[in-house]
């Protein structure tokens, strides 16, 4: 047990130092930010927000864990007829639709200052009607919450209930579409070239290198879409 406690804390292997390392390491951090202009300290602190051309993949997020939490909530609340749990639940439907809001206009921003090809191009509409849909059912449960608060019974709460998991439905369709766009044909993404020897975050004797990944080719761009011309949102 000691022998294991020490290796935690001094480090070793693929642990980078340890405990005592990464303490260190974090307060180097904040010295350094004490040197730096405002402007630099942003970048520093959060470097992946300050290398955004957008926020849309930032705030997609929240739409996604609020309303998801709310479904399964009500689904919850609803079966063991437990209404201050609905309560509970109808916060995070109206913060999801918020969140949804912000996170629709973001997109609209984005799908008009992202170079991408012609052939991303259906793609990114599809995203964007999934991404509308969703808004106006999380828009129409909303009402319909605040109108019934958790006094919605017999058939019409399982149709609620059923438009509620349409909308998961609809979040998962777009949140696929989304991660297509951009692992598989690299949307708003910045690539760099690997140059290092690659780490598979096993904690066995295997590594693998970067000269032995086999990457498979990505589709070939097609000429950027303008897509202020061809289309208005």
């Amino acid at each position: 047990m000691n022998n294991f406690l020490s290796f935690q804390i001094h480090g070793g292997a693929d642990h980078d130092g340890g405990i005592v390392e990464s303490i260190s390491s974090l307060l180097a951090f904040f010295e350094s930010l004490t040197t730096q202009e405002p402007a630099a300290i942003f970048s520093s602190i959060l470097p992946g927000i300050a290398g955004m051309d957008n926020i849309h993949p930032l705030l997609v997020h929240f739409p996604l864990a609020f309303l998801s939490a709310f479904f399964v909530l009500d689904v919850i609340a609803t079966l063991a007829n437990k209404s201050h749990w609905r309560n509970v639940a109808s916060w995070f439907l109206y913060i999801g639709t918020l969140a949804a809001t912000f996170t629709v206009i973001a997109g609209f921003i984005a799908a008009d200052s992202v170079v991408h090809g012609g052939n991303v191009h259906e793609i990114m509409e599809r995203h964007e009607h999934f991404g509308i849909a969703v808004l106006a059912l999380a828009v129409l449960l909303s009402v319909w919450r605040m109108a019934s608060g958790t006094l919605i019974r017999g058939a019409a709460n399982s149709l609620f209930l059923l438009c509620s998991a349409l909308l998961c439905v609809l979040m998962v369709l777009g949140a696929d579409l989304g991660g297509l766009m951009v692992y598989q044909y690299g949307v708003a993404v910045k690539a760099v070239p690997v140059t290092e020897v690659g780490h598979d975050h096993d904690h066995g004797d295997e590594h693998q290198h970067a000269d032995e990944l086999q990457p498979e080719p990505k589709p070939e761009p097609e000429p950027v879409h303008d897509h202020n011309h061809e289309h208005a949102h």
